[in-house]
């Protein structure tokens, strides 16, 4: 996901948009969480891999938070998951 930010971190960004590979797939996004909430949607419904650094954040967030697939998650999200629900 990409922002673009005005001069310091208090302003809003001045456009907000989703690229994959190098390509712009979403732009001009009305906010941060929408554009987080599309990234994860695109993961999810062209079946990407998840980012090596990120896989587990973005599990969590894809398969927990949102509810897509949450029936077949790895041992460590689960974990977190059952401690959640604790």
């Amino acid at each position: 996901m990409l922002s673009d930010m005005r001069a310091n971190s208090a302003d809003t960004p001045e456009d907000i948009g989703v690229i994959i590979e190098g390509c712009t797939v979403l732009q001009a996004l009305s906010d941060v969480a929408k554009g987080c909430a599309l990234l994860l949607g695109l993961i999810y419904s062209l079946n990407l891999r998840y980012p090596k650094h990120l896989k587990y954040t973005f599990e969590f967030l894809q398969k927990v938070l949102m509810e897509l697939d949450g029936n077949n998650l790895s041992m460590k999200v689960q974990v977190l998951k059952n401690k959640l629900l604790e």
